[in-house]
């Protein structure tokens, strides 16, 4: 993996947060170089079972494990002021030097309406999400600085405050996207950029809107992290890979925005419709771990940093030994 971080995905929606913990750090002890978790309120079918606190959990895999880590992705829009997100991600940077990263995303109604607020259109919601990008790099800067600072913009209001316990230095924030414009923003604003498997003329598109970005706002996008989650089904067979990911991630195969569903029930029902097929193109299912290969390996030649896998089964040790067997040491950078 010269050059390539290949990092696991623990899925807070399907495993206890103490199963999760676990295994991260057998995920580790084979090979895989880092561990990515979702800031969900709720999984996304009832299937799935679970949906633990993210922060507490990231805790727990720093103590647990030696590599990177962050919420891929929280919301600093909704649920949490940006405030508030910014001081949880100090927090653990400060306890794991280096190793914790700020993976920001602008939201799903899944999670974030059940404060009972109103749920804003797409656009709305990406302007929030910037708006809180500018506030917790305030509170970084500033409070690296030993000062206050304080906002008040559209959406948000800070009186006058700092973060009391820092890092040396500040985490990188990473924001995620399927869309050029956030993507172009993405790399104005911020340090990285985050997505989830896609076809890779799409990939490669917001790519270069990032880089576009970046290179206004004067920085070279080539030092710029670019992380991909990958989601995936491995099994035995391709038989049992197949039914793994139509009961455990039929959300996989949903060709629809999910950003507007409120419910894992009313998602278990849209879930009836999804057909084998529709998971082609945005997920390999597969017993062969060459097939597995190949595909990571024609996200790494595109050219993303580190990528986090989630493979949907339940089998998760027993797909942590293979992929550490016969995938990750011959992927490349």
């Amino acid at each position: 993996m010269t050059g390539l971080q290949i990092g696991y995905a623990a899925m807070l929606e399907q495993f206890h947060p103490t199963e999760a913990v676990a295994l991260s750090a057998y995920a580790e002890s084979r090979g895989f170089s880092g561990v990515m978790a979702a800031d969900h309120f709720q999984p996304w079918v009832p299937a799935q079972g679970q949906s633990a606190f993210v922060w507490n959990v990231l805790a727990a895999v720093g103590e647990r494990t030696t590599g990177d880590f962050g919420p891929g992705v929280t919301a600093p829009t909704f649920r949490w002021h940006p405030a508030m997100v910014a001081q949880a991600s100090a927090t653990l940077a400060a306890m794991y030097p280096g190793r914790h990263w700020l993976g920001l995303g602008s939201g799903e109604a899944l999670n974030e309406h059940i404060v009972g607020g109103y749920w804003p259109e797409a656009p709305e919601r990406i302007n929030r999400m910037f708006e809180a990008i500018e506030i917790i790099n305030k509170l970084f800067t500033a409070s690296l600085a030993g000062k206050d600072t304080k906002h008040s913009g559209q959406f948000y209001k800070l009186e006058s405050t700092r973060l009391w316990t820092m890092p040396e230095v500040a985490p990188e924030i990473l924001v995620a996207t399927a869309g050029p414009v956030t993507a172009k923003r993405a790399g104005r604003h911020t340090d990285g950029l985050i997505t989830v498997g896609a076809p890779l003329e799409k990939v490669s598109m917001l790519f270069g809107k990032f880089d576009e970005g970046a290179r206004e706002a004067g920085k070279d996008p080539s030092t710029m992290p670019k992380v991909l989650q990958l989601h995936m089904s491995w099994a035995e067979t391709d038989e049992q890979a197949l039914t793994n990911a139509l009961v455990e991630w039929p959300n996989g195969g949903m060709k629809f925005p999910k950003g507007d569903i409120r419910s894992p029930f009313e998602l278990e029902q849209m879930a009836k419709l999804v057909r084998p097929e529709d998971f082609e193109g945005r997920m390999i299912i597969s017993a062969d771990p060459d097939k597995h290969r190949e595909y990571i390996q024609r996200f790494a030649d595109l050219g993303f940093d580190r990528i986090y896998l989630h493979n949907v089964g339940r089998n998760q040790r027993q797909w942590i030994d293979v992929f550490a067997r016969d995938v990750l040491p011959k992927l490349h950078r």
